[in-house]
């Protein structure tokens, strides 16, 4: 992970716009992650997943949000400020993922506010909507990100 362009708090503002590197998925990585946390018939098996109505493996919607989160950490933009989330909001698959399925996120910064009772950090709500290689969206998020103020 590269700091080289880390931020703070005071360094985002609505409209700022951060795009993540790319990941491919591969059927074995969908399977694995699936078997141990999501084990539905249609992201373990991929024979019994074409009877299904997505008619063939698709990856776990909890996969998929694991990954967006992944490839925005990896851009180094919190590598300085991150200091948790109390939560997600306003989850949305929209189109299934498939193995051979190239992904990408690109956050956009919705608001910042000020922590009242610690001066120290302040609240970043960042919309991350997670592309394939056709430039479809098939996850969107708001995620609340609490970040630490700029040292003095």
């Amino acid at each position: 992970m590269s700091t080289a362009r880390a931020r703070y708090f005071e360094d985002f503002a609505p409209g700022a716009r951060f795009e993540s590197a790319t990941l491919t998925l591969t059927e074995a990585l969908i399977v694995e992650y699936a078997r141990f946390y999501d084990p539905q018939v249609f992201h373990t098996d991929p024979e019994a997943a074409k009877a299904t109505v997505y008619g063939g493996l698709i990856a776990s919607g909890l996969q998929t949000i694991g990954i967006a989160f992944k490839l925005f950490f990896e851009t180094g933009v919190l590598a300085a400020c991150s200091l948790g989330s109390p939560g997600l909001d306003e989850i949305r698959w929209k189109v299934p993922v498939r193995p051979g399925d190239t992904l990408r996120v690109v956050a956009e910064v919705l608001e910042t506010r000020p922590s009242t009772s610690k001066p120290d950090r302040g609240m970043v709500r960042i919309l991350f909507t997670t592309l394939n290689q056709r430039g479809e969206t098939v996850t969107t998020l708001i995620g609340n990100q609490i970040c630490r103020r700029r040292p003095l």
